[in-house]
């Protein structure tokens, strides 16, 4: 397998396991569902573009048109994911309550009431703090995996 695409793949991989640490540490529970979810501490898109870029900018050098595609590709997951992604994940909390209330009301009018069987996700996207500590942890990661290879290769 390329070792950039296995790169990507192991600090997305690694991201997703830490989410079970930091929701344990945020919530006091062991909770080995978070490693399936989206959203959370620390992104693990932005782990996973983060990663990629540094391993292309330490083999290629931060000139070469590889890594302006890792970069500028890396920073349009990385808006999205605390952007347009997070404000879906708010709009679905916004209408999960509603749907709660609608139903409070309707038990006390004649408002006739069908309860959806579940509820809308709400973690799809991340938080600012979340971002930059997946891309914090990405970058750390393909850069030390791209040194490990150089100093193999030199032995």
């Amino acid at each position: 397998m390329n070792k950039g695409i296995s790169t990507a793949l192991s600090a997305i991989g690694i991201a997703q396991g830490l989410k079970i640490v930091t929701n344990r540490w945020k919530t006091g529970k062991w909770d080995w569902r978070s490693i399936f979810q989206t959203g959370g501490m620390p992104s693990s898109h932005s782990a996973g573009v983060s990663s990629i870029a540094a391993y292309v900018a330490a083999n290629r050098g931060t000139r070469h048109t590889e890594t302006a595609l890792a970069v500028v590709f890396g920073s349009i997951v990385m808006y999205d994911a605390q952007g347009l992604r997070r404000h879906t994940g708010e709009i679905a909390k916004l209408v999960n309550e509603l749907e709660d209330n609608v139903e409070e009301i309707s038990k006390t009018t004649s408002i006739e009431y069908f309860n959806q069987n579940e509820e809308l996700n709400e973690l799809l996207g991340h938080q600012p703090a979340e971002v930059l500590f997946g891309s914090l942890f990405g970058i750390l990661y393909g850069w030390s995996i791209a040194k490990y290879e150089d100093h193999l290769q030199n032995k």
